[in-house]
């Protein structure tokens, strides 16, 4: 995990608690944040913003804001025009995950997984 990622989402001491091999947490209901192979971690509660899929609203993307509404509404209009420009920035030097993402890596994967399944569950 880049330290520059926790920098944004955990105070020092905080990350100073945390071995040098910390790993996000993508459960959402799971309260770790954060974790180290020595099994310690850092709360939910102990973010400093919000990030999702700990909290459904924080944005999917960190670098450009695409939330679930914005996919929503993607599928509200039937194309999924957000989604896809998130995707084509996510290519560019604009994007800073390693940087902006709780998990340090690109939200592309998670926001088309969240897309395809909304995009299912309003085809049933």
């Amino acid at each position: 995990m880049p330290e520059s990622a926790l920098a944004g989402y955990l105070a020092s001491e905080v990350r100073q608690r945390l071995g040098s091999n910390v790993y996000f947490c993508e459960t959402p209901t799971c309260e770790a944040a954060y974790f180290d192979v020595v099994e310690d971690f850092a709360k939910v509660s102990e973010l400093l913003q919000p990030c999702y899929p700990k909290d459904p609203d924080a944005p999917l993307c960190a670098c450009f804001g695409l939330t679930s509404a914005d996919i929503d509404l993607d599928l509200a209009e039937g194309t999924p025009r957000r989604v896809r420009e998130v995707v084509a920035k996510s290519k560019t030097d604009a994007a800073q995950c390693s940087r902006r993402a709780a998990s340090g890596h690109s939200c592309v994967g998670e926001v088309q997984k969240y897309y395809l399944r909304r995009w299912s569950k309003s085809q049933g």
